[in-house]
């Protein structure tokens, strides 16, 4: 500010002294006075211009090309342009942060949806698309409310107490592939809203198979401790014959038995659900499993058909020499279990035929084929739940818990392999165990 003053009075001094040099009329000190403020008028016109130029140049907002040096003018445009400079800066790195905030937003695995006072949709990311079916360019600024219409979030919305979830179906959900999503708003803002959406589709399928695994499993020992108590009041209260003792004694450990087998399936579902899967040090010899198998299915088709002259014509083929790795008691309780099957289903006299061979891609499979009754085609993909049972009466009868398939199915997930399942109503089924590559090894061919 000093040289502005500075520079003014010298401009006043010069135009004096210039007035004084060119007195043409000899009238002294009126010509300095004169050539003083001619001096003033041209420092007044050079200053302004340099401010009409700052002002100019701060109107179109574009400091970039200031070019004056010195002077009060050419300080205000300097520290405008670092002002401006650092506005900028901050600018840019306020959006490189927003960029930021919505590539993290972008990435989460939930849906997020933000909202404006209006409920309007101001930006999407790409998992709430998939959710509700948007178009993040189409439905930019469009109501929420008016592109999901679901009467569960509408009320949830227009309640507007936003301390819990509201559950509705996805926007892709069917009844044969239902999603369901857990939504959820959250105010932000002046009167913004937060809206995060989640898939729980396999939540709510565990919760529902934890509900439906404890009734069952309740269901599954209430029947027999309900027989066992009968009996023991009846022993109890009741003088008998050594007969009917007996019999009632009988009863009570066939009762016993099948509570046995049911916790014991239990522990082994929990064994290999908890367990790391085995490593492929381990190698099984198929031949000498099928010997095994087939001892205990004769065995068994015996005891359930006691009175049949001919219980099952069994056929055991090990086309070839081989071997399984992985943990022996697992492939085996898998085979058993698929074996001691096609025997309780398969009524006395039909067939069985059980089969190892190996694969021209160097799998290998392993087979259960019988000609029982067979399973309905809508029956087939749920045959590996726990306690699915396509007749529960005849099931009860023929001793099986329910868990067989559910062991075989996590004994194939452990070991790589692939179970798959073929049956025709009134022809039977067959099951197959498909070995990989690496979890085999097969020898000459035995045929």
């Amino acid at each position: 500010m000093f040289w502005r003053y500075f520079s003014f009075l010298i401009s006043q001094v010069v135009g004096s002294l210039m007035g004084l040099y060119f007195d043409l009329a000899k009238i002294g000190m009126v010509s300095a006075l004169v050539g003083a403020m001619l001096g003033a008028w041209v420092w007044f016109i050079f200053d302004f211009s340099r401010a009409a130029r700052l002002m100019r140049w701060l109107r179109l907002g574009n400091t970039a090309d200031v070019a004056m040096s010195g002077g009060f003018w050419g300080e205000v445009a300097d520290r405008a342009r670092r002002l401006t400079r650092a506005r900028e800066q901050m600018t840019r790195d306020s959006q490189n942060q927003l960029q930021d905030f919505l590539s993290a937003f972008q990435a989460s695995p939930n849906g997020v949806v933000l909202l404006d006072a209006e409920g309007q949709i101001e930006w999407c990311n790409q998992t709430a698309a998939a959710h509700f079916g948007l178009q993040a360019q189409r439905d930019l600024m469009q109501h929420f409310g008016n592109l999901v219409r679901d009467p569960r979030f509408a009320s949830y919305f227009a309640a507007q107490d936003y301390r819990s979830s509201v559950l509705m179906p996805g926007r892709e959900s069917t009844p044969t592939h239902p999603v369901q999503l857990s939504v959820q708003l959250n105010p932000y803002g002046e009167g913004r809203l937060l809206l995060l959406s989640r898939d729980v589709t396999v939540l709510e399928q565990a919760e529902a198979m934890r509900r439906d695994f404890v009734a069952n499993v309740s269901h599954e020992i209430r029947t027999p401790l309900t027989v066992l108590s009968g009996f023991v009041e009846t022993l109890q209260t009741l003088p008998l014959n050594e007969v009917d003792r007996e019999r009632y004694l009988s009863l009570m450990a066939q009762q016993a038995d099948r509570m046995q087998m049911l916790v014991n399936d239990l522990l082994t579902l929990s064994r290999l659900e908890g367990s790391p899967s085995p490593g492929a040090g381990e190698w099984v010899s198929m031949p000498e499993v099928m010997g095994q198998l087939e001892q205990d299915a004769h065995a068994l088709s015996v005891v359930l058909n006691p009175s049949a002259d001919r219980p099952h014509h069994m056929v055991f083929d090990a086309l070839q020499d081989g071997a399984v790795s992985g943990a022996t008691s697992e492939l085996i309780s898998a085979m058993s279990n698929l074996v001691t099957n096609a025997v309780r289903y398969t009524p006395a006299g039909g067939g069985i035929r059980v089969c190892w061979r190996g694969l021209a891609d160097g799998r290998a499979e392993f087979s259960v084929s019988d000609t029982g009754p067979g399973i309905a085609s809508e029956h087939l993909p749920r045959l590996t739940e726990r306690f699915y049972r396509v007749d529960r009466s005849r099931s009860r009868d023929t001793g099986g818990t329910g868990l067989g398939l559910a062991i075989v199915k996590h004994v194939c997930q452990r070991h790589g392999a692939q179970l798959k399942i073929e049956s025709t109503l009134g022809k039977g089924s067959t099951f197959s165990i498909i070995f990989p590559v690496e979890r085999v090894q097969i020898g000459l061919d035995r045929r």
